[in-house]
């Protein structure tokens, strides 16, 4: 559920990235016992420090970009390697519905500013008034939206380490873009803190159960390359590239029609697991929801009007 990178640390405008390159050259791997590095003034106390301007949580480390049917969330705690803590998440969840509920947003992209995608939760916050929710369903999830069934997909953006917690968060986005030399991994393993926030079985479903069996019981790191070969990830892009690359995603994804997409995503997401039969009974209601929409007939018409002649999108 929680670890810490140990990479530079780079603000940059706020809580806000407005370029795509925005992250600060890399440092050493992580490092074991720093999930945040606190640098509190002598004798503060661990609450006041987090209650600092450069310290943010809550909604002030979660930035909002609209373009256009694109929306891109900004998890904003740089001096914690973005770890998420109790506020955090509950900004985080009420973000996420926030965007499902906009009529106006088809896809939302997932970022982390100053260079890392999330460290986990954040421990340093565990038993004191910024600790992270934990309860049974149908309670929010402890890293705030990973018990979220949205009607829409979401990318993850990954730069730097998307590790514990942090690789839940990605295993429940939709899909993952990566930079080359992003690192993935259950790094939670050292403390003895659990996974709980579907990252098992996620992570099963995304790359099988023994290939997730080995992130789990190992919390050794995936690079980046490893993890497109075994499907953790979807792209993997050049060094600051994640975040134009998720976007430029997100904007193709959107353009499509949106109720046969939605459809298709849910009926692909309600079958897993059941039986064949079962599963052709769940698909079929979908797909005649996206027919009595009258998209269907509608796309019909504009190809025999000549649109995508030659394979074109």
């Amino acid at each position: 559920m929680a670890d810490d990178p140990h990479a530079a640390n780079d603000r940059r405008d706020g809580h806000r990235i407005d370029e795509a390159t925005a992250r600060p050259r890399g440092g050493p791997g992580p490092r074991d016992g720093d999930a945040e590095r606190t640098d509190a003034r002598a004798g503060e106390a661990p609450q006041a420090a987090a209650a600092r301007p450069d310290r943010p949580t809550g909604d002030d480390a979660v930035a909002v970009r609209r373009d256009g049917p694109v929306t891109t969330i900004v998890l904003s705690r740089p001096h914690a390697r973005n770890a998420v803590d109790g506020p955090t998440a509950a900004a985080l969840t009420t973000t996420f519905r926030a965007f499902d509920a906009d009529e106006a947003a088809a896809v939302a992209v997932l970022h982390g500013d100053g260079g890392t995608f999330c460290a986990g939760a954040d421990l340093k916050a565990l038993g004191t008034e910024r600790s992270n929710r934990v309860e049974p369903l149908p309670a929010d999830g402890p890293m705030g939206p990973t018990r979220l069934r949205l009607s829409k997909p979401v990318i993850a953006s990954i730069a730097g380490h998307a590790v514990a917690g942090g690789l839940e968060l990605a295993a429940w986005c939709d899909l993952r873009v990566a930079e080359e030399d992003a690192i993935l991994g259950v790094f939670c393993r050292r403390w003895g803190v659990p996974l709980i926030d579907g990252g098992t079985f996620r992570l099963s479903r995304l790359i099988g159960e023994s290939r997730a069996m080995d992130l789990v019981l190992t919390g050794r790191p995936v690079a980046a390359d490893e993890a497109l070969a075994i499907g953790l990830v979807n792209r993997v892009v050049p060094r600051g590239g994640a975040l134009a690359a998720a976007q430029e995603l997100a904007a193709s994804i959107a353009a499509f029609p949106q109720t046969c997409l939605r459809r298709d995503r849910a009926s692909l997401l309600d079958t897993a697991g059941l039986p064949e039969d079962d599963a052709l009974t769940v698909e079929y209601e979908h797909g005649l929801a996206t027919l009595s929409s009258g998209e269907a007939l509608e796309g019909a018409g504009r190809f025999a009007g000549g649109a995508g002649r030659g394979g074109t999108f």
